[in-house]
């Protein structure tokens, strides 16, 4: 402080009250984050944490009893060159991702094209395609085998009618995905009341214009409702590639109720079954951890999962995006 500034009586930067504008800043800042810590405890305790300490275990090897020991690399290169069933799961979850996408949005988008034009009875079929999404996994997955139970089952028993002998479904390798895709479609109701939901707020002026242009229906759909509804599409064809890429429950309920195993499901004995064909990455992976007790390999799976997760997100959004789909008109 300067002889002038002491004689003017100035006091030092340190000691000047902080601005009112200044400390109401930092009021609403620390009542922002007093409001957001409970969403920020749960991030950190339930993904922050987990992640990281998957990451860790990722380098070492790890039974779930003794301390974990580094591994370096180990575990990624045993993955990709020594796992016996890991390209298998791999096949299986990418053929089951792809019907499940293209199922789940396609069905969906249809479903609610249809009950948007009913004018009578629309809140019955609506009611109607929604209660299965309501149904927990595990219950949908067992009345799914009941329904497809190859002599017993209520679809054979139809086809028996017409003299067609129906397949073993969840008993035959060629069947079972398809089971199971076809279970994904009867519990898509959640992206049937989006697509719903979306059509409804398509502005009717737009469609009265182009009929009016000479339009055919098929050029309303798709010049019309697709691009209103782009983003809504967008969300659903994402949502439906991370539940196929972590498809877990239905397989493996499905898989231990069709084999008659008295185990419990989900068990080493019933895992994929029927020969491994409804074998998933993630099923895979939960063998690896708590049957095998390899934590650090399935550790390392988990990661690669993510990422492989989380990379086709970006580069599907924006292919979408540069396809002109998922951009607000």
């Amino acid at each position: 402080m300067t002889v002038l500034e002491q004689r003017r009586g100035a006091v030092p930067p340190a000691l000047r009250p902080v601005p009112r504008r200044g400390r109401e800043k930092w009021r609403n800042r620390l009542t922002v984050l007093a409001f957001m810590s409970p969403w920020l405890v749960g991030l950190t305790v339930f993904f922050v944490y987990p992640a990281i300490a998957t990451l860790f275990y990722s380098f070492t090897n790890f039974d779930l009893i003794d301390d974990p020991t580094w591994a370096g690399l180990k575990n990624y290169t045993f993955m990709l060159s020594s796992d016996p069933l890991l390209w298998q799961s791999i096949g299986n979850t990418v053929w089951l991702t792809i019907a499940i996408t293209v199922g789940r949005v396609a069905f969906g988008l249809i479903a609610a094209v249809v009950l948007v034009r009913l004018r009578r009875g629309a809140g019955l079929f609506r009611t109607l395609f929604y209660i299965p999404a309501l149904a927990p996994p595990v219950a949908a997955s067992l009345a799914f085998v009941f329904i497809l139970n190859p002599a017993t089952g209520p679809v054979n028993q139809f086809l028996q009618l017409f003299g067609i002998q129906g397949p073993l479904w969840f008993n035959d390798p060629n069947f079972a995905k398809p089971s199971l895709a076809v279970m994904g479609l009867w519990t898509s109701g959640t992206v049937i009341v989006i697509f719903l939901a979306s059509l409804l707020d398509v502005p009717g002026e737009l469609y009265e214009a182009a009929s009016l242009d000479g339009a055919s229906g098929w050029q309303q759909f798709w010049r019309i409702t697709v691009p209103s509804i782009s983003p809504v599409l967008t969300f659903a064809i994402v949502n439906s590639i991370i539940i196929g890429l972590q498809y877990f429950t239905e397989a493996v309920v499905a898989g231990a109720v069709a084999s008659g195993s008295s185990q419990v499901a989900g068990s080493s004995q019933n895992i994929g079954y029927p020969d491994n064909s409804t074998l998933t990455f993630p099923m895979w992976l939960y063998d690896q951890a708590f049957h095998q007790f390899h934590m650090g390999y399935a550790s390392a799976m988990a990661i690669v999962l993510f990422i492989v997760s989380g990379v086709f997100t970006v580069v599907l959004v924006r292919r979408l995006r540069s396809a002109g789909i998922g951009e607000e008109e």
